[in-house]
């Protein structure tokens, strides 16, 4: 007798697809997605205490606190031990089953402090109002190339003096010799996270013109010609990396 799948358990790719189509952030993906992003994200449990933490030394009294593409609130969740229960965090992304299942998280989580959820399409912009700190985790590879540019000034135009934005990305290497070393890597990676072939090849093939990284020193070009002036990076892991900037 086979055992019921736990609904937590990433399986979306499992099964054979004859067409793959593009990834999409579905309510099925919204039920696993704590699964999958844990499985695919290289150090994701590290990311997030990094970000929680420099969220925590960045913030400043009477401003709000924004996490873009918030999915499901771990981010969130990471922040709100670390900061002053008086800061207001909003959370927005486009897909309402994952703030549907954010909620739900924040409140199992004991969420005590001001909170709001709000469907937004980044692809147009965002409102942005007295941020302190602004979160972009593994969200600003989802967003149009050709409308990066209009997000980041949308944030930064938001943003108070001396405030952060905490962007962690996929990329692609410097050097175009690397890239293929690092994305096998990245799949070994997978495949000790027990992903199988076919899981790896029809997510990658969903993917395709879904997710559109960019180098290392391309974000970081995008970020100081929006206008933000200090540029670290916190966190680098192959094809993958974290980066904090400061607006002027």
């Amino acid at each position: 007798m086979e055992t019921a799948l736990e609904p937590n358990q990433d399986e979306v790719f499992k099964g054979e697809i004859n067409k793959a189509s593009d990834f999409k952030f579905s309510k099925k993906v919204a039920q696993v997605f704590d699964d999958m992003v844990n499985r695919s994200v290289p150090f994701y449990g590290e990311i997030q205490r990094m970000t929680a933490e420099l969220a925590a030394d960045f913030v400043q009294p009477g401003t709000n606190v924004y996490d873009l593409g918030c999915s499901t609130g771990t981010t969130m969740i990471g922040m709100d031990t670390l900061i002053s229960p008086d800061i207001h965090f909003v959370g927005i992304d486009d897909a309402q089953e994952m703030l549907d299942k954010c909620d739900k998280k924040l409140q199992a989580a004991g969420f005590t402090r001001s909170y709001s959820l709000e469907v937004a399409d980044l692809n147009t912009g965002v409102n942005i109002q007295n941020a302190s700190v602004v979160v972009l985790c593994l969200t600003l590879q989802f967003i149009r190339p050709i409308a990066r540019e209009k997000l980041v000034k949308s944030i930064i135009d938001g943003m108070v003096p001396g405030g952060v934005l905490i962007l962690v990305e996929k990329i692609l290497a410097e050097d175009s010799v690397f890239n293929r070393e690092f994305i096998k890597y990245y799949y070994n990676m997978k495949r000790r996270h027990n992903y199988t072939e076919l899981e790896i090849s029809q997510k990658r093939e969903a993917l395709e013109n879904v997710l559109v990284p960019y180098k290392l020193s391309e974000n970081i070009m995008l970020l100081r010609e929006a206008g933000f002036g200090h540029c670290e990076t916190f966190f680098k892991w192959y094809n993958f990396s974290g980066v904090i900037a400061v607006k002027k």
